[in-house]
């Protein structure tokens, strides 16, 4: 029996990039299967509704796991998709929920496409992977939690050295470079448009922490992901990526959180 963590990633590997959702959900979800994805209905029959006619839309797919995180029941990943040789370039971050025995029962997701390099030359997808740190994993993970709570939540900008290493601070964000400069100038600002409203769910292994928020961007709700990394009890580098919440007639279940 595979951990959560290979259940999510075979049910990705093995139901979407491979095509066989029949044969996936049948073998990693539990006996519920509770879906975020606003076009995805709840349950097996809705993943394979939605994934069949999108398998024959999309006959090349090429994916790749960059990052997977297990904190207990909860897993993160972040995943890299070329859809029909580069047609679209995706980049989607997945939170599961699993049962007891380590099958998947809950799922969440932002999915964006792929943007360019920033200023300093990072992507959103490249940078350390390795999981170090193991023995540090809930340390690290309620510091991300006081910065998100103080510094995003709370604009407690003037705290934002407390919890960032502004010597290393390394940005894969689109639309900044590196430092800490760079980012307390962008959401510093009175008028930024981006506001985080609640840490929904964290996901932390070792010095990697992966965060589902609540924000809005000029009033449009949003599904935030923010990926940490941490290195001696400050945060060192970070990746994101973030999808509008649609209207709530577009749901095919409950919604994004």
């Amino acid at each position: 029996m595979g951990t959560a963590k290979d259940n999510a990633i075979n049910l990705y590997l093995e139901g979407i990039q491979k095509g066989k959702p029949r044969e996936a959900v049948a073998a990693y979800t539990g006996d519920r299967y509770t879906q975020h994805s606003t076009g995805v209905a709840d349950g097996a029959e809705g993943f394979i509704a939605f994934f069949e006619p999108f398998l024959k839309r999309n006959p090349v797919r090429d994916f790749k796991v960059l990052r997977a995180l297990q904190d207990g029941r909860y897993v993160f990943l972040q995943v890299y998709q070329n859809i029909n040789n580069g047609e679209a370039e995706w980049l989607t971050t997945d939170f599961f929920d699993s049962d007891e025995h380590g099958k998947i029962v809950e799922h969440w997701d932002v999915i964006a496409p792929v943007k360019p390099a920033n200023s300093s030359g990072r992507t959103q997808m490249d940078g350390p992977t390795e999981i170090t740190d193991l023995d540090r994993g809930a340390e690290n993970k309620a510091l991300v939690v006081e910065f998100i709570k103080r510094c995003l939540v709370g604009r407690e900008i003037e705290r934002m050295a407390d919890f960032i290493n502004a010597d290393k601070y390394m940005q894969h964000n689109a639309e900044m470079g590196d430092g800490l400069e760079a980012f307390v100038e962008l959401f510093g600002r009175d008028d930024c448009a981006l506001k985080y409203e609640e840490c929904f769910l964290v996901v932390a292994e070792g010095n990697f922490v992966a965060t589902l928020n609540r924000a809005s961007r000029d009033g449009q709700e949003l599904c935030q992901v923010d990926v940490f990394r941490v290195e001696d009890g400050k945060i060192v580098e970070h990746w994101d990526n973030s999808e509008d919440v649609p209207p709530r007639e577009q749901w095919a279940n409950s919604g994004k959180f």
